[in-house]
Order: C-alpha cells, then structure tokens, then sequence
C-alpha cells in the first residue's frame, strides 16, 4: 500500500507459563487479538480497537495504573504536607517510585501521560475563571512585552554558549527557547491560595505573572507551528536559506492571523452566546449540578478544540473558556469553581505523577554535579533576567512585584517535555541532551517551590503593613 510502513513485530502471549490452566482464555484473546506486540525499538502496543468490538474489554493495566496512583499519592501527599512542601511534589515523587526509573510497575504509560493532561485543561480553565478581562486589559502591555523580551535575550545567551561548545544554532535555539517557557499549571497552583488570600489588598503581582504565563502559550503555540521549519532548516543548505527564512514569516503570519481569529470568535462569544448559554444551563441543573459540569466542560473542549484547529495551543483555548465564564460575574465563577475543582485536582495529581515518570535517578545520580550546575545556572539566569526586563516595563509603584514575578518564572515549563520528544524524534538533538532537558526542567519544578515561598515570605507586604502605610 503506498504510504506505509512496514515492520515486524514480536507477539507475545499473557501467562505463558500457566499455559495449560489459561488455554481457553488464551485462544478467546487469540481471537480478539489482545496479544501484546512489541517491534524492533521496543515499543509495546495496547489494544485500541478488537475485531471482535461486541464484546466489552477493558484495559486492566490502565485501572491497576490508576489505582496505584492514587493510593501511593496520598502519603506522598502527606510527607510533603508535614515537611511543608506542596503536595504537587508528592505527587512527582510518586510518579518517580512508580515510573521505569522505579518500581517500573506502571504498564499504561502513555494513557496515564495522556489522562494527565486533562488536568492540565481543567487547571488552566480554574486559571482563566479567576483571572477576569479586567485584570488582564491591566496589564496587557507588560504581559506583552515581557515574555518577547525574555525569550530573545534566552536565544541571545544560548547562541553565546552554543557558539563556545561548538553547538549548532538550530540546537541551541531550540534548547534556548525550551527553557525559556514557564510552568503555567505548576504557578497557578501556587497562586490558588495566595490570590484568595489576598483578595482584600491591592497586590497585583498574580495578574502579571498570569498576563506573562499566557504569552508564554501563545508562544508555544507558535513555536511548535515553526518546529518543522526549524528541523528542515537544520538540514538545508546554505543556498535556500532565503526559502527557509520566508517560510517561517509565512508561518508566523498564519499564526498571528489564528490568533486575531481566536480573539475574534472570543469577542462574539463574549457578546452574543456566554450570557444565554450559561443561564439556560443554570436552569437546567437546579437540583441536578451533571448538567452544569457537563454544560461547562463541553464548552471548555470546544474551545480546546477550536484552538487546536487554528493550530494555537489548546491550553490557550482552556484558559480562554475559563475568562470568557468568568465574565458573568463573581457569583458564576464561585459556582463553577465549586463544581470543577474538586475534577481539577484529582486530574492534576495524575498529571503531576506523569512527570515523574520522565525523571532517571540513575542518570541524575551519575550526572549529579553537572545537573546541579545547569539547573541553577537556568534558573539564577531566568531570574535575572526577569528582574532586570520587569525592572523596564513595570511602573515605579509597582517594582517590588518584580521579585515575586521573576521567582514564579524562573523555573522551566513541564511542556519542555513534549518539545524535547518532538525534537527527539526529529533528530533535531541527541539522546544525551535530551535527558539534560527532561533533568534540568524536572530539578527546576522540584525547585520552584521553595524560590516562590522565598519570594513570598520577603516580598509580599502583610496587612497590617498595609494599614499602617
């Protein structure tokens, strides 16, 4: 069949041992085909669709995956609770006891991955409800400008140091603009409870740092757009670099023009369907609350999916879902939130586990020290940086935020991961800079925690501080 690869792969029986107890279980699976397969690079297949679809199967290694999730996750939860640590680092621990580095007990690692990612979707929608236009027409500007700047003076830095080693600039530009993105589900987690904390007073720093978060997928989006034009200039010649470069302007232009597109459809939304939508579903669910989570979660995955289309993030469509509900007032955002987070938070430890799944203790322990290096020179140098382009573009009223916002971006975004397997597997790095990638962003989310709490504790003026002033 043109347009079709094809390979051989082993097939490999359940229970081969008690063949004679399980022969006629075997031979219903022969029939169903639920064989397991594994090719040539290892790679082990789960069944998606039997020949035989009227009879109902389920896959017993994903549910075992779960479970064991869950119930590890809670006294990880608690150790980190008594230490003082976010549960969120729990929940990675987790994921490390569990994951191939580990106990190598979790078999379903590309659903588990997969269903983490819901949590993902539905922290940045809770992220979008309480993170109003008004907050962000605020602060637009520097919510702009900061992560552009931030970005090329990271691109800036990563040529310099790549042109030292000896790196090719398609590597380095990569590698630069992986660790320039931030962690948006990591920070709103930690903005959960001070933003409710600190609803009274007039701290902004939450709506900077949220505008900033937001670019930063946006530029994701439109970097992921780029990628293979980054990976066929890794490989042109010199000759059609003027092809290459008016590829990437084309590119660019078609992902400014899905976002005008994007704002557009938000703003029709915004005036003609979120207000009778929403009422019609509130009318509906009185006494019945399936209603209005199944009401708000399909809206959320239209949104996901007219993003995915326009080829912008989809986790740009989460958070637009969740701004454009929370326009109907306050008393519509408490009650979906009730609805949603408790959904939100089961989701994010399964999600939060999937990153621990990605770390190497092996590779950490034998790396140790230049790991160690790299992770603080990464982070100290996104923290600088971000300080000193903050210091430009924010008013003199509002510097001492500064602190607080260069703490909750100096970490390294867990979407570094699906890059770094993208440009993996394009051949666009090594095997070796790629565990540098997947190692250096998992220390720095390790880290995360303790710079915010830092920050926090010194930069956030108390109350009575306030009052007296």
């Amino acid at each position: 069949v043109r347009g079709v690869n094809f390979e051989a792969v082993l097939r490999v029986e359940e229970d081969e041992a008690n063949s004679k107890r399980n022969a006629s279980k075997r031979e219903v699976e022969d029939d169903l085909g639920l064989s397991m397969l594994i090719d040539s690079q290892n790679n082990q297949y789960i069944l998606t669709k039997p020949r035989d679809s009227t009879i109902p199967r389920a896959d017993h290694h994903f549910i075992k995956d779960i479970v064991t999730i869950g119930m590890l996750s809670l006294p990880c939860g608690w150790l980190c609770t008594t230490i003082g640590l976010p549960t969120m680092f729990g929940y990675i621990i987790c994921g490390v006891l569990l994951g191939p580095s580990g106990l190598n007990s979790i078999k379903s690692i590309v659903q588990v991955e997969t269903l983490g990612e819901f949590g993902v979707f539905f922290t940045l929608f809770l992220v979008g409800l309480e993170f109003s236009p008004e907050r962000l027409r605020k602060v637009w500007k520097i919510s702009l400008q900061g992560p552009c700047y931030m970005t090329v003076l990271m691109i800036a830095f990563g040529l310099l140091w790549g042109h030292l080693l000896q790196i090719r600039p398609t590597q380095s530009v990569f590698i630069s603009t992986c660790l320039s993105l931030s962690s948006t589900p990591l920070v709103s987690r930690f903005l959960a409870g001070s933003v409710r904390g600190d609803k009274e007073g007039d701290i902004d720093y939450s709506s900077v740092l949220l505008g900033m978060l937001v670019m930063q997928d946006v530029q994701l989006g439109l970097f992921i757009a780029v990628m293979p034009t980054l990976i066929q200039a890794g490989v042109s010649t010199y000759s059609s670099i003027f092809k290459e470069i008016l590829r990437i302007l084309i590119l660019i232009g078609q992902i400014l023009f899905s976002l005008a597109a994007v704002f557009l459809l938000c703003l029709v939304i915004k005036t003609y369907l979120i207000g009778p939508y929403y009422r019609k579903l509130h009318t509906e669910s009185k006494g019945n609350k399936e209603i209005l989570i199944l009401g708000i979660t399909a809206f959320t995955f239209l949104m996901l999916t007219i993003t995915e289309l326009l080829d912008v993030s989809m986790e740009l469509g989460c958070f637009l879902a969740g701004a454009l509900i929370s326009s109907q007032g306050h008393m519509v955002t408490e009650e979906i939130m009730c609805c949603i987070e408790p959904i939100r938070d089961f989701l994010a430890i399964i999600f939060f586990a999937s990153i621990g799944l990605h770390v190497f203790p092996t590779f950490v322990i034998y790396e140790l020290t230049v790991l160690l290096f790299l992770t603080l020179s990464v982070v100290i140098m996104k923290f600088v940086l971000a300080v000193l382009v903050l210091s430009l573009i924010l008013p003199k009223t509002s510097q001492y935020i500064k602190w607080i916002v260069s703490a909750g971006l100096a970490q390294v975004s867990e979407f570094s991961f699906v890059l770094g397997s993208r440009a993996r597997r394009a051949g666009i790095i090594s095997r070796e800079v790629y565990l540098l990638i997947l190692s250096v962003t998992t220390l720095s989310l390790l880290l995360a925690p303790a710079l915010w709490r830092a920050a926090i504790m010194k930069c956030v003026p108390r109350p009575e501080r306030r009052s007296s002033t």
